[in-house]
Protein backbone atom coordinates (compact mmCIF):
# COMPACT_ATOMS: atom_id res chain seq x y z
CA UNK A 1 0.00 0.00 0.00
CA UNK A 2 2.94 2.25 0.21
CA UNK A 3 3.47 2.29 -2.90
CA UNK A 4 0.09 3.04 -4.44
CA UNK A 5 0.55 6.24 -1.61
CA UNK A 6 3.51 7.63 -2.90
CA UNK A 7 2.64 7.58 -6.34
CA UNK A 8 -0.89 9.38 -5.68
CA UNK A 9 0.96 11.77 -3.27
CA UNK A 10 3.44 12.76 -6.61
CA UNK A 11 0.66 13.41 -8.63
CA UNK A 12 -0.93 15.53 -6.31
CA UNK A 13 2.16 17.64 -5.81
CA UNK A 14 2.89 17.88 -9.97
CA UNK A 15 -1.02 18.82 -10.23
CA UNK A 16 -0.53 21.56 -7.25
CA UNK A 17 2.87 22.59 -9.07
CA UNK A 18 1.01 22.90 -12.64
CA UNK A 19 -1.66 25.10 -11.02
CA UNK A 20 1.06 27.21 -9.97
CA UNK A 21 2.48 27.57 -13.31
CA UNK A 22 5.74 26.46 -11.52
CA UNK A 23 6.45 23.26 -13.91
CA UNK A 24 8.63 24.12 -16.91
CA UNK A 25 10.19 22.16 -20.01
CA UNK A 26 13.79 22.06 -20.59
CA UNK A 27 13.25 24.23 -23.48
CA UNK A 28 11.40 26.63 -21.26
CA UNK A 29 14.26 26.55 -18.41
CA UNK A 30 16.63 27.71 -21.51
CA UNK A 31 14.08 30.42 -22.36
CA UNK A 32 13.43 31.89 -18.49
CA UNK A 33 17.44 31.45 -18.31
CA UNK A 34 17.84 33.35 -21.28
CA UNK A 35 15.52 36.01 -20.05
CA UNK A 36 16.98 36.95 -16.84
CA UNK A 37 20.04 36.96 -18.50
CA UNK A 38 18.92 39.93 -20.71
CA UNK A 39 17.45 41.17 -17.34
CA UNK A 40 21.04 41.45 -16.14
CA UNK A 41 22.44 42.99 -19.24
CA UNK A 42 19.64 45.96 -19.42
CA UNK A 43 20.87 47.22 -15.57
CA UNK A 44 24.39 48.19 -16.53
CA UNK A 45 25.19 51.67 -15.23
CA UNK A 46 24.31 55.36 -16.11
CA UNK A 47 27.92 56.98 -16.43
CA UNK A 48 27.46 61.01 -15.86
CA UNK A 49 30.85 63.72 -16.29
CA UNK A 50 30.40 67.21 -15.84
CA UNK A 51 33.65 69.44 -16.94
CA UNK A 52 34.06 73.09 -16.73
CA UNK A 53 35.78 74.33 -20.12
CA UNK A 54 37.49 77.81 -20.62
CA UNK A 55 39.46 80.14 -17.93
CA UNK A 56 38.60 83.13 -16.04
CA UNK A 57 34.77 84.42 -14.97
CA UNK A 58 32.68 82.87 -17.66
CA UNK A 59 33.02 78.78 -18.01
CA UNK A 60 30.84 76.71 -19.80
CA UNK A 61 29.33 73.07 -18.33
CA UNK A 62 29.71 70.41 -20.15
CA UNK A 63 27.24 67.52 -19.34
CA UNK A 64 28.06 63.79 -20.92
CA UNK A 65 25.94 60.78 -20.67
CA UNK A 66 26.29 57.48 -21.61
CA UNK A 67 23.75 54.30 -21.28
CA UNK A 68 26.35 51.60 -22.87
CA UNK A 69 24.99 48.69 -24.11
CA UNK A 70 21.39 49.11 -21.77
CA UNK A 71 19.05 50.40 -24.53
CA UNK A 72 19.37 49.14 -27.93
CA UNK A 73 17.50 51.95 -29.54
CA UNK A 74 17.40 55.60 -27.95
CA UNK A 75 15.28 57.44 -30.35
CA UNK A 76 12.44 57.17 -28.83
CA UNK A 77 13.51 58.42 -25.58
CA UNK A 78 14.04 61.98 -24.47
CA UNK A 79 16.65 63.15 -21.26
CA UNK A 80 16.50 66.06 -19.39
CA UNK A 81 18.93 67.46 -17.27
CA UNK A 82 17.79 69.14 -13.84
CA UNK A 83 20.94 71.72 -12.88
CA UNK A 84 21.17 73.24 -9.42
CA UNK A 85 23.24 76.57 -10.13
CA UNK A 86 25.23 77.59 -6.68
CA UNK A 87 24.86 80.93 -5.00
CA UNK A 88 28.21 81.37 -6.65
CA UNK A 89 27.79 81.20 -9.86
CA UNK A 90 24.63 82.71 -12.11
CA UNK A 91 23.30 82.00 -15.74
CA UNK A 92 22.32 84.61 -17.64
CA UNK A 93 18.82 84.14 -19.00
CA UNK A 94 19.30 86.81 -22.20
CA UNK A 95 21.97 84.60 -22.67
CA UNK A 96 20.13 81.52 -23.22
CA UNK A 97 17.50 83.08 -25.17
CA UNK A 98 19.98 83.62 -27.54
CA UNK A 99 21.64 80.36 -27.81
CA UNK A 100 18.19 78.43 -28.34
CA UNK A 101 17.63 81.25 -31.34
CA UNK A 102 20.76 79.87 -32.62
CA UNK A 103 20.81 76.55 -32.24
CA UNK A 104 23.21 75.87 -29.91
CA UNK A 105 21.75 74.60 -26.60
CA UNK A 106 17.98 73.73 -25.67
CA UNK A 107 18.02 75.23 -21.66
CA UNK A 108 15.80 77.59 -19.68
CA UNK A 109 15.53 78.91 -16.50
CA UNK A 110 12.94 77.65 -13.81
CA UNK A 111 13.32 80.53 -11.15
CA UNK A 112 11.99 83.59 -10.62
CA UNK A 113 12.96 87.06 -9.52
CA UNK A 114 16.43 86.18 -10.79
CA UNK A 115 19.03 89.12 -10.28
CA UNK A 116 22.32 88.69 -12.12
CA UNK A 117 24.00 91.21 -10.67
CA UNK A 118 23.81 90.31 -7.38
CA UNK A 119 26.92 89.35 -5.25
CA UNK A 120 27.34 86.26 -3.94
CA UNK A 121 25.92 86.81 -0.78
CA UNK A 122 22.81 87.95 -1.65
CA UNK A 123 21.98 85.80 -4.21
CA UNK A 124 19.89 82.18 -4.09
CA UNK A 125 20.45 78.70 -5.65
CA UNK A 126 18.81 79.05 -8.71
CA UNK A 127 17.51 75.96 -11.27
CA UNK A 128 18.65 75.42 -14.66
CA UNK A 129 16.42 72.89 -16.96
CA UNK A 130 18.96 71.55 -20.09
CA UNK A 131 17.47 69.17 -22.81
CA UNK A 132 19.80 67.26 -23.61
CA UNK A 133 20.86 66.28 -27.49
CA UNK A 134 21.91 62.94 -28.88
CA UNK A 135 26.11 63.02 -29.21
CA UNK A 136 26.41 62.34 -33.28
CA UNK A 137 29.84 60.59 -32.41
CA UNK A 138 28.26 58.01 -29.76
CA UNK A 139 25.17 56.00 -30.59
CA UNK A 140 24.25 55.63 -26.83
CA UNK A 141 25.74 58.71 -25.64
CA UNK A 142 23.69 62.70 -24.43
CA UNK A 143 25.14 66.01 -23.97
CA UNK A 144 24.27 68.71 -22.71
CA UNK A 145 25.77 72.38 -22.91
CA UNK A 146 25.43 75.50 -20.69
CA UNK A 147 27.36 78.69 -19.81
CA UNK A 148 27.85 79.73 -16.37
CA UNK A 149 29.38 83.03 -15.09
CA UNK A 150 30.91 83.34 -11.36
CA UNK A 151 29.68 86.13 -8.85
CA UNK A 152 31.80 88.51 -7.20
CA UNK A 153 32.20 87.86 -2.99
CA UNK A 154 33.14 89.12 -0.51
CA UNK A 155 36.70 90.47 0.18
CA UNK A 156 38.77 88.16 2.03
CA UNK A 157 40.71 89.60 5.00
CA UNK A 158 44.17 86.55 3.24
CA UNK A 159 43.60 84.41 1.30
CA UNK A 160 42.78 85.59 -2.38
CA UNK A 161 40.64 82.93 -3.36
CA UNK A 162 37.20 80.81 -2.71
CA UNK A 163 35.34 77.66 -3.96
CA UNK A 164 32.49 77.25 -5.23
CA UNK A 165 30.81 73.43 -5.51
CA UNK A 166 28.68 72.46 -8.25
CA UNK A 167 26.48 69.70 -6.70
CA UNK A 168 25.42 67.16 -9.52
CA UNK A 169 22.32 67.33 -11.26
CA UNK A 170 19.23 65.29 -11.40
CA UNK A 171 18.83 63.14 -14.77
CA UNK A 172 15.59 62.67 -15.83
CA UNK A 173 13.78 60.43 -18.64
CA UNK A 174 10.96 60.00 -20.74
CA UNK A 175 10.20 57.31 -23.37
CA UNK A 176 7.64 57.77 -25.99
CA UNK A 177 5.03 54.72 -25.07
CA UNK A 178 3.57 55.23 -29.00
CA UNK A 179 6.28 54.32 -30.88
CA UNK A 180 8.87 52.45 -28.57
CA UNK A 181 10.74 49.63 -30.53
CA UNK A 182 13.95 48.75 -28.57
CA UNK A 183 13.31 50.53 -25.19
CA UNK A 184 10.07 48.07 -24.59
CA UNK A 185 8.18 48.03 -20.96
CA UNK A 186 6.94 44.46 -21.42
CA UNK A 187 7.50 41.24 -23.08
CA UNK A 188 6.36 37.59 -23.33
CA UNK A 189 7.27 34.83 -21.49
CA UNK A 190 6.38 30.86 -22.79
CA UNK A 191 3.53 30.98 -20.91
CA UNK A 192 2.03 34.18 -22.66
CA UNK A 193 2.07 36.31 -19.91
CA UNK A 194 2.94 39.44 -19.51
CA UNK A 195 6.68 40.40 -17.70
CA UNK A 196 7.28 44.09 -17.15
CA UNK A 197 10.87 44.58 -18.88
CA UNK A 198 12.96 46.65 -16.22
CA UNK A 199 14.98 49.15 -18.78
CA UNK A 200 13.81 52.07 -16.76
CA UNK A 201 12.46 50.13 -14.04
CA UNK A 202 16.16 49.10 -13.18
CA UNK A 203 17.24 53.24 -12.95
CA UNK A 204 14.13 55.07 -12.31
CA UNK A 205 13.71 56.03 -8.94
CA UNK A 206 10.71 58.29 -8.50
CA UNK A 207 8.46 60.49 -11.19
CA UNK A 208 9.03 64.20 -11.88
CA UNK A 209 6.95 66.42 -13.35
CA UNK A 210 8.21 68.93 -16.11
CA UNK A 211 7.71 69.72 -19.73
CA UNK A 212 7.77 67.41 -22.61
CA UNK A 213 10.05 69.77 -24.49
CA UNK A 214 11.43 72.97 -24.46
CA UNK A 215 8.87 75.36 -26.29
CA UNK A 216 6.18 72.88 -25.06
CA UNK A 217 3.05 73.64 -22.66
CA UNK A 218 2.30 69.49 -22.33
CA UNK A 219 3.58 68.41 -19.58
CA UNK A 220 5.22 64.88 -19.18
CA UNK A 221 6.14 62.44 -16.20
CA UNK A 222 10.09 62.16 -16.36
CA UNK A 223 11.48 59.31 -14.43
CA UNK A 224 14.89 60.71 -12.00
CA UNK A 225 17.70 57.94 -12.80
CA UNK A 226 19.69 56.73 -11.00
CA UNK A 227 23.22 57.16 -12.21
CA UNK A 228 27.12 57.05 -11.34
CA UNK A 229 28.97 59.61 -11.43
CA UNK A 230 32.75 60.19 -12.80
CA UNK A 231 33.33 63.26 -9.77
CA UNK A 232 31.23 63.68 -6.85
CA UNK A 233 30.96 67.45 -7.40
CA UNK A 234 32.71 69.85 -9.75
CA UNK A 235 34.62 72.62 -7.30
CA UNK A 236 35.87 75.94 -8.85
CA UNK A 237 38.20 78.00 -7.40
CA UNK A 238 36.96 81.61 -7.57
CA UNK A 239 39.47 84.66 -7.10
CA UNK A 240 38.51 87.33 -4.71
CA UNK A 241 39.75 90.45 -3.09
CA UNK A 242 41.59 91.64 -0.47
CA UNK A 243 40.13 93.98 2.59
CA UNK A 244 43.49 95.54 2.46
CA UNK A 245 43.42 96.71 -0.74
CA UNK A 246 40.28 98.57 -0.34
CA UNK A 247 40.99 101.93 0.48
CA UNK A 248 43.78 101.47 -2.62
CA UNK A 249 40.81 100.25 -5.35
CA UNK A 250 38.52 102.83 -3.89
CA UNK A 251 40.85 105.68 -4.47
CA UNK A 252 42.00 104.50 -8.12
CA UNK A 253 38.25 104.36 -9.08
CA UNK A 254 37.49 107.53 -7.90
CA UNK A 255 40.34 109.05 -9.63
CA UNK A 256 39.66 107.15 -12.85
CA UNK A 257 35.87 108.24 -12.75
CA UNK A 258 36.84 111.91 -12.87
CA UNK A 259 39.43 112.00 -15.11
CA UNK A 260 37.24 110.00 -17.43
CA UNK A 261 34.07 112.07 -16.70
CA UNK A 262 36.07 115.67 -17.00
CA UNK A 263 37.21 114.13 -20.71
CA UNK A 264 33.87 113.47 -21.59
CA UNK A 265 32.83 117.30 -20.87
CA UNK A 266 35.20 118.88 -22.76
CA UNK A 267 34.93 116.52 -25.53
CA UNK A 268 31.46 117.79 -25.60
CA UNK A 269 32.12 121.44 -24.88
CA UNK A 270 34.92 121.07 -27.90
CA UNK A 271 33.16 119.29 -30.56
CA UNK A 272 29.61 119.80 -29.48
CA UNK A 273 26.53 122.06 -31.31
CA UNK A 274 24.34 123.38 -29.11
CA UNK A 275 21.31 125.39 -30.01
CA UNK A 276 19.15 128.30 -28.44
Amino acid sequence: MAAPAVAVRAVAWLLLWEAAGFTCSPATTFNNTHFVAGIRATCSEIILRQEVLKDGFHRDLLTKVKFGESIEDLQTCRLLIKQYIPTGLFVDPYELASLRERNITEAVMVSENFNIEAPNYLSKESEVLIYARQDSQCIDCFQAFLPVHYRYHRPHIKDGETFTVVHNPDLLMYCDQASLRGVVRFRFDSFGKTIEFPVLKCWAQSKVTAPCALNSKDICQWNNMKYKSVYKNLTLQVPVGLTIHTSLVCSVTLLISILCSTWILVAVFKYGHFSL
